[in-house]
């Protein structure tokens, strides 16, 4: 009779997938698992007393503080839902391998090396009052007077567009080309017409990866901190939840409010983030996920 090694006394010392698991465990305990547990029991330790929930009772009796959650709100679900709206429908063209598709994704990968800062101070010099998109518009006598797209919402909601639609589209673009092209194919040969193999064959074994790619998504467009900082207006209409937690930490020394800010940020991304994988099942149908390859 056999002998399972793996239950036997020091056996898992011996064993190479025990030494490359260890490192990368020891590494997300470090960087993620303790940085949040010392935050969390940090935001229950008030600088000022008053008891253990006083950061938290102050965040949500101030008006100042408890709205930065609809204004990043306003911001980062209209920026995803733009940039999932239109990374669908191209990466559904640009499907198959052909140099379109290599000519995109090559032009996708410029604003993600250059950044959220580099991308702020484009805009600020092509759309500000004086740049080119405002000279151009009032030369065709489209509008009187400077546009104004910087140092407001429209500026930080561009600047998330930019920045985030190409992470979305490259993520979609993978997933829609390991689907099974024979699947639609075989579709069209019953007569589907590519309106419906998008609706009933494309949609659904995409749908996984789109839930995911709207979670990712938003959880980057919600920590927006230097676009709501230098193209919008940090003391007005983009005062976003990031600035507060800066400004507790940094501005008022109050690290422990600031991990009690943070702690609510991350609630409210994991919030919206369980919403939508709830969503996704509840429109599951069937073994869609067999035809991936």
């Amino acid at each position: 009779m056999m002998q399972n090694t793996a239950l036997m006394p020091g056996s898992r010392w011996k064993d190479p997938a025990f030494w490359m698991l260890a490192p990368a465990t020891l590494f997300i305990l470090l960087v993620f698992v303790y940085p949040f547990v010392d935050g969390l029991i940090l935001s229950f330790r008030p600088m000022n007393g008053g008891g253990a929930l006083a950061n938290y009772i102050t965040f949500f009796t101030d008006p100042h503080l408890w709205k930065t959650i609809g204004t990043t709100m306003s911001l980062a679900l209209p920026a995803t839902l733009i940039n999932v709206g239109i990374a669908v429908p191209l990466a559904y063209r640009l499907r198959h391998k052909t140099r379109y598709q290599k000519i995109a994704t090559t032009i996708m990968t410029i604003p993600l090396t250059l950044g959220t800062v580099l991308i702020a101070q484009g805009m600020l010099s092509y759309f500000g009052p004086n740049g080119w998109f405002s000279q151009l518009v009032q030369a065709l006598h489209l509008y009187d007077g400077p546009v104004r797209l910087t140092h407001n919402y429209w500026g930080v909601l561009i600047s998330l567009v930019i920045s985030g639609f190409p992470f979305v589209f490259l993520l979609v673009l993978s997933y829609i080309t390991g689907i099974d092209p024979g699947l639609p194919r075989a579709a069209a040969t019953l007569g589907a017409n590519p309106y419906r193999q998008f609706r009933h064959i494309i949609f659904p074994l995409l749908l996984p990866g789109l839930a995911m790619s709207f979670c990712l998504s938003f959880v980057q467009a919600f920590s927006v901190f230097p676009s709501a900082v230098l193209l919008g207006s940090p003391a007005g209409p983009t005062r976003v939840i990031s600035i507060a937690a800066y400004e507790a930490a940094f501005e008022n020394y109050d690290y422990s409010m600031a991990s009690a800010i943070a702690m609510i940020m991350g609630v409210v991304q994991l919030g919206v983030v369980v919403v939508v994988l709830g969503a996704r099942r509840l429109a599951y149908r069937g073994p869609v996920t067999g035809g991936k390859g």
